[in-house]
């Protein structure tokens, strides 16, 4: 098997690492209570996506 000849320092395998970030989620507001929500989910306060009801939302 092949070994590296030198050690690899911690300063250069983070430079190597800084591209694995993470994203922030993407929000947007409801269409029909204007509450912000996730993208592409069912808003957690009135239960609408896309136009139709998917669940009674609690209390």
């Amino acid at each position: 098997m092949a070994h590296p000849k030198r050690k690899i320092s911690k300063s250069r395998r983070d430079k190597r690492r800084t591209h694995y970030k993470g994203s922030v989620p993407s929000l947007t507001r409801c269409s029909n209570c204007a509450e912000i929500k996730l993208s592409h989910r069912a808003c957690p306060n009135c239960g609408q996506y896309a136009g139709r009801s998917m669940f009674v939302p609690e209390s």
